[in-house]
């Protein structure tokens, strides 16, 4: 008799959804479970795709199941594809086939703490890894992980915001941005993003009456200046954003009182402000407003 030949190995496909959700200096990972991995390994959340299930609603399944959390997906995706011929899968040997389709996700900044939620399932642990432990190699994730943060790139977001340099009896209208903002703590003028159709000008009327309580008259143009920064923007989303910022002189009434009254925005608190703590560095301020009280001077 010939020599019996081997069986062939089954082959065995699967397709699975994954979000790569980074918060300033930490992405949120997923820990497999010890008969998935005995030894710790980290990987994205996410995971299989159900018959029929679109890939976008899988991953908001699977994220919620493995960390607890509402993920936002973006638009683009990123595929990635690996191949095992000799592994084992469900007791046996299997040629393996992996899709990983991976999306760039946000949850909103206020979320609780990251937790497992299925029961029985691949993850046993979630959390917000330090993104310097994943790029040294200190923490130990599966190469997806490596392969989705070569390619990823922070979503670009411009805007044109406008602001108002108020100043009466030797101190200057400002406010603090709130821990949902970028630059929390900071002081500085009060401000926001032009609506689509807006007049600059009238951004300002709105967003002073929004933020201090108290009507404005604008008066002239004083600077235009941009910044660039990178960091979570209040939506949760990683951004990349550039901000082109006009500033005007304003003026309100001599019996006004602003007070904060913005609640659940990027501003949690409204002063005047004195000039000299402004200028002796007191009270901490955007570089916007030096750059505007300059402009006046």
């Amino acid at each position: 008799m010939g020599d019996l030949e081997e069986p062939a190995t089954p082959p065995e496909q699967r397709v699975a959804a994954y979000a790569v959700i980074i918060r300033d200096d930490r992405i949120l990972l997923a820990r497999l479970a010890p008969r998935i991995s005995p030894d710790e390994l980290w990987t994205l959340p996410g995971g299989g795709i159900e018959h029929g299930e679109h890939p976008r609603d899988a991953v908001v399944r699977e994220v919620h199941e493995e960390t607890g959390l509402d993920v936002t997906v973006g638009e683009s995706t990123r595929v990635y594809s690996f191949h095992r011929p000799h592994t084992r899968g469900d007791g046996r040997q299997v040629d393996a086939h992996s899709l990983r389709i991976v999306y760039d996700g946000w949850v909103p900044i206020d979320s609780p703490a990251p937790r497992v939620v299925e029961v029985d399932g691949s993850t046993v642990a979630a959390a917000w890894i330090p993104m310097a432990g994943v790029l040294d190699r200190s923490v130990p994730v599966v190469e997806l992980v490596r392969e989705a943060l070569r390619d990823y790139r922070p979503h670009p977001e411009q805007r044109v915001a406008a602001y108002a340099l108020v100043v009466r009896d030797e101190s200057v209208l400002l406010t603090r941005v709130s821990p949902r903002g970028f630059h929390t703590g900071l002081w500085t003028l009060p401000g926001g993003g032009v609506h689509h159709g807006e007049s600059p000008g009238a951004a300002v009327v709105r967003e002073v009456l929004e933020e201090c309580g108290v009507a404005c008259e604008v008066g002239e143009q004083l600077v235009v200046d941009d910044e660039r920064v990178r960091g979570t923007a209040p939506s949760g989303r990683d951004e990349e954003l550039h901000t082109v910022q006009v500033v005007y002189a304003a003026t309100v009434t001599p019996d006004a009182e602003p007070q904060h009254t913005e609640l659940e925005g990027t501003t949690d608190a409204v002063e005047w402000v004195p000039l000299r703590d402004v200028g002796n560095e007191t009270v901490p301020v955007h570089p916007l407003v030096r750059t505007a009280l300059e402009a006046q001077r």
